[in-house]
C-alpha cells in the first residue's frame, strides 16, 4: 500500500565564511552559501540508505509531500510549487520507498527557492547580488551538495538519481566522487550538451537579456524582465512536452479574447504557450534562470573531472551500478544521447542497464507517468544490494 508523504518543511544548511570562502570553477568565490533541502524518511544507523535526487533545471528541493511556504521565498512559492514535483515517486511503498530509504533533494546553488542565488542579499552590500553573482558550473552545484552530505554524516549514498540536467549532475557526482555512491540512475540525460540544446538555450538567454527591464541583471528595485523570461520559458517548453501532449493540454484553452503583448491569441496552442510563460514568471527569477542556463551551456563532464576520455571518466565507476532511462518521444535529450551514454559505460566496463520508456508525453514523462518508471526503479534500488 503506497501513501503520500504528507506535510513537509524545507530545511537549511549554511557553510563558508570570509576566512574560508567557497571557491567556484570560474575562479570566483562566495563568502558563504545557504542550501535549502528536504529529506523524506530517516537515515539509518549505518548512514548508508540515502538517495540523493537532483531536480531538473527549474525545479526545487520540494520533491514530495505538501509544503505551503518556504521561509524567504515569498510569493514566488506559488500554488504550483506547493505539491512535490516527484510526489508519486517518493513515499512509503513507492519507488523511492521512504520506509527503506532517506530521500534528499536540494535546491541548486544559484536557484531561487531558498538556496543562495542572484536574488539573495550580498552580505557586502546588503542588496541582492544581481549581476555580481558569479558564474556557475554543474560541478559547483554538485560540490555544494557533497558539503551537505558531509554535514549529514553520509559517506556513501545508496543511490543518486536525477532527470534532464539533474541526470547530468548525477553523472558528475558519480564520476568525480566515485566512492560516494553505489547506484547511479540518470533519466533522460546525456554525456554532452547537444547542438540543439545550445541553440535553444542561447535563444532563451537572448530573450531575457534583451528585455528592457533586465538592466544587466540589476532589476530587483524595479520591474522585472517578465516579458523576456516568459518568452524564454515558451522557447524551452516546446522541448519538454511533445507536440501531441501540448495539443491535448491545449484543447481546454480559450483563444481569441486575450492579447499576448501586442499579439492577439487566435488558437488554443498559442493560449497554452502564453499561459506557460505567464505562470513561470510568477515562480522563477530571471537571473537564476540565466546562471543555471549558462551552467548547462558550458557543461563538460570530462573537463570537470580533469580527464581526457569517457573511458577514463568511467574507469572508476566499475564498482557502481548504472540504470539509464530513455523516453522514446523525448526531444530535449533524444534517446540517442542515452545510447551513447550506455555505450561509454559498457566500453569502460561499468555495469549498466538501459530501459526505454514508451510515452507520448515527451521529456516530461519523468514527471507525469510514474507507473512507467516505478517497476524499474524499485528493482534497481532494491535488487542491487
Amino acid at each position: 500500500m503506497t501513501a503520500s508523504i504528507g506535510p513537509v518543511e524545507t530545511r537549511f544548511f549554511e557553510f563558508g565564511n570570509d576566512l574560508e570562502p567557497i571557491k567556484l570553477k570560474s575562479g570566483e568565490q562566495l563568502s558563504a552559501v545557504k542550501l535549502a533541502y528536504e529529506m523524506y524518511g530517516e537515515i539509518n544507523a549505518a548512514r548508508d540508505n540515502a538517495i540523493l535526487v537532483f531536480h531538473a533545471l527549474t525545479g526545487s528541493q520540494h520533491a514530495a509531500g505538501f509544503n505551503p511556504a518556504v521561509p524567504g521565498v515569498g510569493e514566488s512559492w506559488t500554488e504550483e510549487c506547493q505539491s512535490g514535483w516527484w510526489d508519486e515517486f517518493i513515499g512509503p511503498g513507492r519507488a523511492l520507498d521512504t520506509d527503506q530509504f532517506a530521500v534528499i533533494c536540494v535546491n541548486y546553488l544559484g536557484g531561487c527557492y531558498g538556496s543562495t542565488g542572484p536574488a539573495s542579499l550580498n552580505p557586502a552590500t546588503d542588496k541582492p547580488f544581481g549581476s555580481s553573482f558569479p558564474e556557475l558550473a554543474f560541478c559547483d552545484i554538485v560540490d555544494s551538495q557533497i558539503r551537505l552530505l558531509d554535514e549529514l554524516g553520509i559517506g556513501r549514498l545508496h543511490a543518486v538519481t536525477g532527470a534532464s540536467v539533474g541526470g547530468v549532475m548525477s553523472l558528475s557526482l558519480a564520476t568525480r566522487y566515485p566512492d560516494r555512491v553505489r547506484i547511479v540512475i540518470p533519466i533522460a540525460a546525456g554525456l554532452r550538451t547537444t547542438p540543439l540544446q545550445l541553440i535553444h538555450n542561447f535563444e532563451q538567454t537572448n530573450a531575457i537579456v534583451t528585455d528592457r527591464n533586465f538592466k544587466d541583471g540589476d532589476y530587483y528595485e524595479g520591474p522585472h524582465p517578465d516579458r523576456g523570461l516568459a518568452l524564454a520559458r515558451m522557447i524551452g517548453h516546446k522541448t519538454f512536452v511533445s507536440v501531441s501532449a501540448m495539443e491535448e493540454r491545449a484543447r481546454d484553452e480559450i483563444a481569441g479574447n486575450e492579447f499576448a503583448g501586442p499579439i492577439r491569441i487566435t488558437n488554443p496552442l498559442e493560449s497554452y504557450m502564453w499561459h506557460q510563460g505567464q505562470k513561470f514568471v510568477k515562480r522563477f527569477d530571471a537571473n537564476s534562470y540565466l546562471r543555471l542556463m549558462q551552467a548547462w551551456q558550458t557543461s563538460d563532464l570530462l573537463a570537470e573531472a580533469g580527464v581526457p576520455t569517457f573511458d577514463k571518466l568511467f574507469s572508476h565507476a566499475r564498482h557502481q551500478r548504472h540504470m539509464v532511462f530513455s523516453i522514446d518521444s523525448d526531444v530535449c535529450y533524444y534517446p540517442e544521447e542515452q545510447v551513447a551514454l550506455v555505450a561509454a559505460l559498457k566500453h569502460a566496463g561499468a555495469p549498466v542497464r538501459h530501459i526505454t520508456v514508451h510515452s507520448d508525453k515527451g521529456h516530461d514523462a519523468f514527471l507525469l507517468e510514474p507507473e512507467l518508471f516505478e517497476p524499474h526503479l524499485t528493482q534497481t534500488l532494491q535488487g542491487w544490494v
